[in-house]
């Protein structure tokens, strides 16, 4: 993988409570500028349609952080998201009805918002609190909804992505690995255990430690 290829598999990320449009435009810009995609909340997805310089892809989050939306609220939130310009979904999984053994729930909301919307959804599983087996079922719901990618985390869990959790992510969809990665060499660890995506808030200190 060439510093283009690096370069193209990184998702600049703004998603804090705090975060403002001039936060986005910065994050926008750095992405365009560095050849990466933008990952940003949903409420300035509309303004970055119409921002010149944005990168090629923009990103952003559906149900974000907790994934306890209704199904509803999370499809009309998806919808919106494209409408006004996404290029790709990332959406959080109901863990607590993963949790409680509600997978046919589960797997009906992921496929109601993949069904919605003709971009690329990816679905963030949050590993840090679930177990392998939840891990696996959620994986095999993403499946079952014909979603794009799995991810990580949200960033907002008390812990993020790690090698193990790519690597299991793997056996099922083409993983994003979120949450926590501050480096070149940790970004491309999840490389090597599978990822095709990284999502980070340093994405430029990622990208200029490329090493080949």
């Amino acid at each position: 993988m060439d510093r283009d290829e690096f370069a193209a598999s990184i998702d600049h990320t703004v998603l804090g409570p705090e975060t403002t449009w001039e936060a986005v435009r910065t994050v926008l810009d750095e992405a365009a500028a560095h050849g990466m995609n933008a990952c940003i909340p949903p409420c300035y997805v509309a303004e970055a349609a119409e921002y010149a310089d944005a990168p090629e892809t923009v990103a952003t989050v559906v149900g974000f952080p907790h994934g306890q939306h209704t199904p509803g609220v999370k499809r009309d939130e998806a919808v919106t998201a494209w409408e006004d310009g996404a290029d790709e979904v990332d959406l959080v999984i109901n863990v607590g009805r993963l949790k409680a053994g509600e997978d046919d729930a589960v797997t009906a909301e992921l496929s109601d918002v993949v069904a919605a919307v003709p971009v690329p959804v990816k679905v963030i599983v949050e590993t840090a609190i679930l177990d392998e087996d939840e891990t696996r079922r959620a994986c095999e719901a993403a499946v079952a909804a014909d979603a794009d990618m799995v991810k990580t985390s949200t960033g907002f869990a008390a812990d993020g992505a790690t090698v193990a959790d790519v690597e299991l992510l793997s056996e099922y969809l083409p993983v994003k690995a979120a949450g926590g990665i501050g480096s070149y060499e940790e970004a491309a660890a999840m490389i090597d255990a599978g990822a095709v995506r990284i999502g980070t808030a340093v994405g430029v200190a990622i990208v200029e430690g490329y090493s080949g």
